[in-house]
């Protein structure tokens, strides 16, 4: 891993290209426009090196030694990290981008590297992984609120969330309307809500995050 300026309290943008000129270059290009950047020379590197936590995107030579482009991008599927990539190719290699592509990369970019283009690109690429990273967060938060519930209070809450009344629900359970009631003011208390529509949208955001646009 080659030194460079980076902080973990801003997106970093990773380089990942086995060619010592083009890591200086885009380094060079990209922290002269006040992006904090991390640059390796293999892919085996990088997945040593990176932690999750870590937000921002990736730049990422399609022919590399050893761990593949196209093989490093689907490594990190399978880890389940989504930091957002963008490909670099090189002439006649639009095939294997296309690949790329359809496996999730955010664009590919042909060498030598448009520098607007690839700024644009790098814009698109953090926006999307800082949008991910906060939906995961929302999902996270919802769903440890809901883990504060009991069993029976989760199945209060799931009749009660379906729209159906007291009775129907007390009826469903084999409990008392009254018991209903007090487990569905623990539901609003525990859940830190004020309304059915609170506790209708908390509900659904704890599985749906990642379908928010807002």
């Amino acid at each position: 891993m080659e030194r460079t300026a980076h902080s973990d309290a801003q997106p970093t943008v990773f380089v990942v290209d086995d060619d010592p000129a083009t890591r200086r270059s885009i380094t060079w290009l990209l922290e002269s426009n006040g992006r904090s950047v991390q640059a390796f020379e293999s892919g085996e590197a990088f997945l040593d090196a990176y932690s999750r936590e870590r937000g921002g995107c990736l730049i990422l030579d399609l022919r590399l030694p050893g761990m593949s482009g196209l093989a490093l991008q689907e490594e990190l599927c399978r880890r389940g990290i989504g930091l957002p990539v963008i490909m670099l190719t090189g002439f006649g290699e639009v095939a294997l981008a296309v690949e790329a592509l359809r496996r999730g990369a955010v664009d590919f970019i042909e060498k030598p590297v448009d520098e607007a283009r690839l700024l644009g690109s790098i814009d698109t690429a953090v926006g999307l992984d800082a949008e991910r990273r906060r939906r995961e967060c929302l999902r996270r938060s919802c769903a440890g609120r809901l883990g504060r519930l009991t069993r029976r209070e989760r199945e209060v809450m799931a009749l009660v969330v379906a729209g159906k009344a007291n009775k129907v629900v007390a009826y469903e359970l084999g409990i008392s309307p009254k018991t209903v009631e007090v487990h569905r003011a623990r539901v609003m208390s525990k859940l830190e809500v004020q309304s059915l529509a609170e506790l209708v949208r908390l509900e659904w955001q704890a599985g749906h995050a990642d379908q928010l646009t807002a």
